[in-house]
Parts: C-alpha cells; structure tokens; sequence
C-alpha cells in the first residue's frame, strides 16, 4: 500500500512538472516575396502622344550603351505628355496627368573582327537573356505599358517575341522569342506614370550577349512630383 502511494505521488509530480513547462514560442512569420508578375503590353501609337517635355538637356536624352571597351549600342529616351498638349509643362498639367516615358534602343553593327561564338563543343552554354528594364521601382506606374510590334517584327523576326513582367516594381521587357536582335536594327519601349520625370537617373539596364549594361534616363520621382520637374 504504502509502495502504490508513492507511486501515484510520483506520477503526480511527473504530471505537474511537464504541466508547468513553458509552451514553445510560435514561429516568427517569413515575409512573403511577390512573385514576377505579367503584364499584357500594347503596341506603340504615336498618334496617341503629346509634346515631349523639355529638360536640361533638351527633349531627349542620349545613352551611350558600352561594354568595356565596345560599344553595343544608344538609348534615346524622352517623355510626353498626352495628345494635344501643344507645350508639355508638368507644373502646368492637372493631377493624374499620364505622361509617356518611351525609350528607342538601336544596336551597333555587328563586329565583323569580332571571334564567333562556339556552337558545338564544351564551351557552348545556355544562351544569356536579351531584355530591357528598369532597375528602380517604377513610381505611378498605370499599367500601361508595351512597344513598337512592327519593330519587333523587323528586328526580332516576331511582332509577338517580347514578354513584359513587373518584379517589385521594376518593368521588364524580355526577348521571349524571334530569331535574335538583329544588330544595326531598332527597338522601341514604352509605358506610362501619372508622375512626371524628376530628371535623368541611372535607372534602366540592357542585358544583351551575356553583357550588363546601365543607361541613363528619365525616371520619376520615388513618392510624388517635384514642382518643375524636368526630364
């Protein structure tokens, strides 16, 4: 009898003890990291653009795109404002206004010095991606976005080879499909912010022959619009 009781105190205290544990703290929740999303990209209508606004450095604004010492090609960038807008003055435009940054990418000719890539053999490796895009969160961004469908055609071979995806922010445009940029030719991107350009920003990227390549642009303003502000 006396055995069985202390027993039973035994276990008593055993049941208490696990009682009296702390629980385990909950786990801390993972930020969620949004996914790529697509955009559906329009083609380009000029008709549908105004006069492009006037910065320091006039109505447009010229990148020289090199890799050390080559260069692969130019950016010509400029914003517009909206059909009909005869002198395009964002301190002068109603709120919401939505102006057109639009970007014409040309290629250099090709190198006829330079060495061929291997297509067979162990050095060959998966071809390097060919896009355009921002590198900066794009501010006031409408959703409409796109680019010339005839120029793709006649420098991709596909009115239909680019692939447009918002990543935090950033615009990308990507070489999806098509026959290669043909060098010498022309691509012309577009979309659209309700803010006016804050001035010319290191803000864009060309990945192009497994070359990374930054260029100058007008780009907003990261919360609202500066008074004046010029491209």
């Amino acid at each position: 009898m006396r055995l069985s009781t202390i027993a039973i105190s035994a276990g008593v205290l055993m049941l208490a003890a696990c009682g009296s544990a702390e629980p385990e703290p909950a786990p801390t929740p993972s930020p969620t990291i949004a996914a790529p999303r697509t955009l559906v990209g329009a083609d380009l209508d000029l008709s549908t653009l105004g006069a492009k606004i006037v910065g320091p450095q006039g109505p447009e604004v010229e990148t020289v795109l090199s890799a050390g010492n080559r260069q692969i090609g130019t950016l010509v960038s400029y914003v517009a404002c909206p059909a009909g807008v005869a002198v395009c003055n964002p301190s002068e435009m109603p709120a919401e206004t939505a102006y057109t940054y639009v970007h014409r990418i040309t290629l250099a000719d090709v190198d006829e010095t330079a060495e061929a890539a291997p297509t067979d053999g162990p050095e060959v490796v998966e071809t390097a991606p060919t896009l355009f895009r921002t590198i900066r969160k794009a501010s006031g961004f409408n959703q409409s976005i796109g680019y010339s469908t005839a120029e793709a055609e006649a420098a991709l071979g596909d009115p239909d080879a680019i692939s447009i995806s918002s990543d935090n922010g950033s615009l990308i445009w990507r070489v999806v499909r098509g026959s290669g940029w043909k060098p010498g030719s022309t691509m012309t991107f577009w979309w659209q912010s309700t803010l006016p350009p804050q001035g010319p920003a290191e803000a864009y990227l060309l990945e192009i022959e497994g070359n990374q390549v930054a260029a100058t642009g007008p780009f907003p303003p990261e919360d609202k619009p500066v008074e004046g502000s010029r491209n």
